[in-house]
């Protein structure tokens, strides 16, 4: 062998040795290092359907849609994702926990209207005239009255008064035939809550802007849902959009802003402790579907993580707090842990809410209740601002995950702690591109804490305004926009989300074994199947 030849083979096993260490680091690396033959196969047979995806479909030219690439603009690419081979076996693989969904945006809005036009107490009111120039901008407002307080009418023409509740059956059924009758109804109340390519990627393509739209779809949606009938259902087709999806156990964010919900009369009776009974029983109702049905072991179950908004009052907070806790004595099973939501580029920074919070965790360690602040934080562009700086907070008060965490690769301590710690990120991919903190999927710094080890899930957010159900769309963004990332990528976030969920340690040990009984028979699949032309 001549020198040079020595000098190449020498540099090239060098070059290896640098990879592979640099990759060791990954927090996929130990899944990788111990993959079963059939999970080498799997790998290997989702990366040449990958390359194969990429040069046929990413590389492509498409008519309709321009600059088409790997992990480009969910909205715009949607159709094209769903005809992928590789989401379709997505869609069938066990994803384990979702850690991050706002409970308020987790149902098709179709579906939602289909509940809400069967009940009669619930009405509907604009803020103006609807006319042929205005509707599609026009945002309604729901709500459920008693029967003593019905009102029938048309929403639409010179003989509405604004802000006059109408009940919605009227005003549906009513919908002149030029807007579209019924189905042009239901199409413009979509509209109100939901956000499409050309809000996310034109007239709103800015975080201040698209956040306007984003919160206007809650409160769109807020008065359909919040109402006693709707709810259970509604909370039904929540949990089994995420089981047929391959998601085993939920923790949900629920906002107990209004201390009373609509009850099945119409009236403001239902307290925080009637909504948590009316979750467990649709949880029950849940599992006893799927038992009759041979599929229980589908379903680990659900608990929430009481929510209140970071626009409130410090008075306002502890009293939120003292209900969180009254709450989790009374259903320790269910409350999961405590947060605060809402936009932190505009609203209150957690630094201003330091001495409630510290109160709160004195309080429960004294009543010896486990209630782990689970905060949002760190979900902006900015870089040592108020907003960035929640990323602190959360740390110093002990939160057990971190909501988004987009910012935080701009922290390498913060990135060590949450390693040394397992700090789970409850990485939200698909909003994250939506609410417009990133362009793209390669854009996202995703990669960068999955390369640092950062302890990451995967989640959906807000399903129901970005149409990113169940979890198999953030799964395929995921995969498809990095050679590195693979099969082996996603089994380790999906098996150790339980490890970063609430439960106790021996539910998170059962909820793995079923998981990974799920897994191989995916794997068995995956490793089975023949790409066109093999």
């Amino acid at each position: 062998m001549s020198a040079q030849s020595e000098s190449l083979d020498a540099y090239l096993k060098a070059r290896r040795e640098l990879i592979a260490e640099d990759r060791g680091l990954r927090s996929d690396g130990a899944a990788i290092a111990h993959m079963s033959g059939l999970e080498e196969l799997a790998e290997q047979n989702i990366r040449a359907l990958r390359k194969k995806e990429i040069d046929n479909v990413w590389k492509a030219e498409h008519d309709a849609i321009p600059h088409v690439f790997p992990g480009m603009e969910f909205l715009t690419a949607r159709g094209l994702i769903e005809k992928s081979e590789i989401f379709q076996l997505l869609k069938t693989m066990p994803k384990g926990a979702l850690l991050h969904a706002h409970i308020d945006a987790t149902v098709d809005v179709r579906t939602l209207l289909r509940l809400a036009e069967k009940e009669p107490a619930l009405h509907i009111r604009i803020p103006t005239k609807l006319t042929l120039d205005n509707y599609t901008t026009v945002i309604p407002q729901f709500l459920a009255l008693p029967k003593h307080q019905f009102v029938s009418g048309t929403i639409f023409g010179d003989s509405y008064v604004p802000d006059t509740w109408i009940r919605l059956q009227d005003a549906r059924s009513s919908f002149p035939q030029k807007l579209g009758g019924e189905k042009g109804f239901d199409e413009w109340v979509i509209r109100s809550i939901t956000i499409n390519p050309t809000e996310a990627y034109v007239t709103h393509n800015t975080v201040e802007k698209i956040w306007q739209k984003f919160q206007s779809c809650f409160q769109a949606a807020y008065g359909l849902i919040h109402c006693e009938t709707v709810y259970a259902g509604y909370l039904r087709e929540s949990l089994l959009t995420a089981i047929n999806d391959g998601i085993s156990y939920a923790e949900l964010r629920v906002t107990f802003l209004d201390k009373l919900m609509v009850d099945k009369n119409g009236e403001l009776t239902l307290a925080h402790r009637d909504w948590l009974i009316i979750f467990e029983s649709v949880v029950a109702g849940v599992k006893e579907e799927l038992k009759a049905e041979g599929r229980e072991d589908q379903f680990f179950g659900a608990r929430l993580i009481y929510t209140t908004l970071r626009f409130i009052s410090n008075e306002e907070l502890r009293e939120a707090l003292d209900d969180c806790i009254a709450l989790k004595q009374e259903f320790p099973h269910l409350i999961a842990g405590f947060d605060l939501v809402g936009d932190e580029n505009v609203l209150k920074p957690l630094l201003d809410y330091i001495e409630p919070l510290l109160e709160f965790q004195q309080k429960t360690k004294e009543l010896n209740l486990d209630i782990p602040f689970i905060f949002h934080a760190g979900e902006t562009l900015g870089d040592g601002d108020s907003v960035d700086n929640n990323l602190y907070d959360a740390l110093l008060l002990g939160t057990k995950r971190i909501g988004h965490g987009y910012s935080l690769v701009k922290h390498p301590h913060l990135m060590k702690i949450c390693r040394e710690q397992s700090i789970c990120l409850e990485v939200c991919p698909i909003s994250n591109e939506i609410l417009r903190l990133t362009s793209s999927m390669p854009m996202h710094p995703l990669p960068i804490l999955l390369n640092h080890g950062v302890p990451v899930t995967l989640n959906n957010d807000d399903p129901s305004i970005f149409g990113n159900f169940g979890l198999s769309y953030d799964f395929f963004q995921v995969l498809i926009s990095s050679e590195v990332s693979g099969l082996m990528t996603l089994a380790d976030i999906a098996r150790r989300s339980f490890t970063y969920s609430t439960l106790e340690e021996t539910q998170k040990a059962q909820a793995i074994a079923l998981w990974e009984k799920h897994w191989k028979h995916f794997v068995e699949k995956v490793a089975a199947f023949k790409l066109d032309g093999a």
